[in-house]
């Protein structure tokens, strides 16, 4: 009877290990250390896979991207966005990684708003700027809703009140990741209100395609389908001009290294962004089939195409990591070790009327459609 209970004993502990063991993605992600209450929201961690092996961990907090494991020229998988292995730091390091932003991403000058002639003032975050929904945007706050169609496809829905960070209108988000066949993240914004309000969503992803996070993303090739960008101010702002790249180092209509010119500080929009945190304005006229922009790791081979129905599109070379924050695999995140391709509305849309609206009006249904594809140079 002993050796009984015993082989069932040992059964048992085999069958927990490996249970336990079904928990890791293949990301190295652990589920249980995304699973946590806030107030009467349950935060957790769902896995996309589609049948080419590519895997997406994806997060109700924020309605965030964590991992993204795609096949190297070698066939290797590897993590190619930045971010971090529990909730827990999403919660209490102050980070976009891999984040679904809203209500309006990117800067609203001085924090104000005109809607039918009442100005609003929002939060002042970012050098008197409202940035990316203020302190409190959606990437700090729980989708409610989750609904897991299938292995490929998940919907993240967050009812967001009136006077949420002072914005006005009852509004219901949606974000929906589509994992397809062919190695793409088809990601789609919805959102609707019962009061006239501003819209601008974005992912805000991280990539790293060398699948090494301590590697820069300087040597990386970038091409961007745009003759114009918008320039900003010290503050980040922008001034409300659309000019051109030719001959400046904005140019990325022929793909060259990120770092190429990352350093020029004698040409003011590099000193004043930092770096590379602009938004160019697209070639494609929202366009889905068309491709927005392309970067290619020389490292892994790894390649990410950027496909939008947006006008714009926000290039952020990390320019403001600085070596403090720790993130998956203990990894230091240093400066430039992850580059932004944020589809979007221009940065500042509410007080440029000049530029494609972003007005939400109650009827309306606002869509924005984003998808990253990855591929391989072998």
């Amino acid at each position: 009877m002993k050796k009984k209970l015993l082989g069932f004993a040992v059964i048992a502990l085999v069958l927990f290990g490996c249970k336990g063991k079904d928990e890791k993605t293949l990301s190295g992600l652990l589920k249980a250390d995304f699973k946590k209450e806030i107030g009467k929201d349950t935060t957790g961690l769902y896995v996309l896979k589609n049948a080419a092996g590519m895997e997406v961990c994806v997060t109700n907090f924020g309605a965030r991207i964590v991992s993204i494991m795609v096949p190297d020229k070698a066939g290797k998988m590897q993590d190619v966005v930045l971010g971090f292995d529990s909730v827990a730091d999403y919660i209490n390091i102050p980070s976009d990684f891999g984040a679904s932003i809203g209500r309006y991403a990117n800067r609203i000058n001085q924090g104000k708003i005109t809607i039918d002639g009442t100005t609003i003032q929002l939060p002042q975050n970012n050098f008197g700027h409202c940035l990316h929904g203020g302190p409190k945007g959606w990437q700090y706050q729980v989708y409610q809703k989750v609904n897991q169609i299938d292995a490929t496809t998940i919907e993240l829905t967050r009812f967001s009140p009136d006077g949420d960070q002072n914005f006005p209108g009852n509004v219901t988000a949606k974000v929906t990741y589509k994992l397809t066949e062919d190695n793409a993240i088809d990601i789609n914004f919805e959102a609707t209100t019962d009061k006239k309000t501003v819209i601008n969503m974005c992912n805000h992803s991280y990539f790293n395609l060398s699948g090494d996070a301590n590697n820069p993303i300087t040597d990386n090739l970038l091409y961007v389908n745009a003759d114009t960008f918008t320039p900003v101010d010290s503050t980040y702002m922008t001034t409300g001009e659309i000019v051109t790249v030719k001959g400046t180092p904005m140019d990325f209509t022929t793909p060259k290294a990120v770092g190429a010119d990352i350093a020029k500080t004698d040409y003011v929009q590099i000193k004043n962004g930092n770096g590379y945190d602009h938004n160019w304005v697209l070639n494609t006229a929202g366009d889905v089939t068309k491709q927005a922009a392309k970067v290619t790791s020389p490292i892994s081979g790894i390649t990410l195409e950027v496909y939008t129905n947006e006008p714009g599109i926000q290039v952020y070379s990390g320019n403001f990591l600085d070596g403090t924050v720790k993130g998956k695999k203990g990894i230091v995140y240093k400066q430039r070790t992850g580059i932004c391709l944020e589809t979007q509305h221009y940065p500042d849309s509410p007080n440029k009327p000049q530029w494609p609206s972003v007005i939400l009006e109650p009827g309306k249904v606002y869509k924005s459609t984003c998808i990253y594809k990855f591929g391989v140079n072998k």
